[in-house]
């Protein structure tokens, strides 16, 4: 199973990282209130980050990897060739 790790910008700024095996319905339940605990005091705002080709243990080991980051080093993955997403840009 193809795992992904993803960053979203958050309505109050913040940067929310997650692993999933379905971004799209991940993405619904976030917006929705059913995803994660975060976001049930704030909305996604912006998929701007998307890391494929993991499988469960790898995706939750670099998810840990990036949740230690800090923030101004994580913007720069933005524009990292692991990310699938194009023109992520805030």
């Amino acid at each position: 199973m193809n795992w992904h790790v993803y960053i979203i910008l958050c309505t109050d700024d913040t940067l929310y990282t997650g692993i999933t095996t379905d971004i799209e319905r991940r993405m619904r339940e976030h917006s929705s209130g059913r995803g994660a605990k975060y976001f049930r005091g704030r909305q996604p705002k912006r998929l701007l980050y998307l890391e494929s080709g993991h499988d469960r243990s790898t995706a939750s080991q670099r998810e840990r990897t990036i949740k230690e980051m800090r923030r101004c080093d994580k913007t720069l993955l933005f524009d990292s060739p692991l990310n699938t997403i194009s023109s992520p840009a805030i």
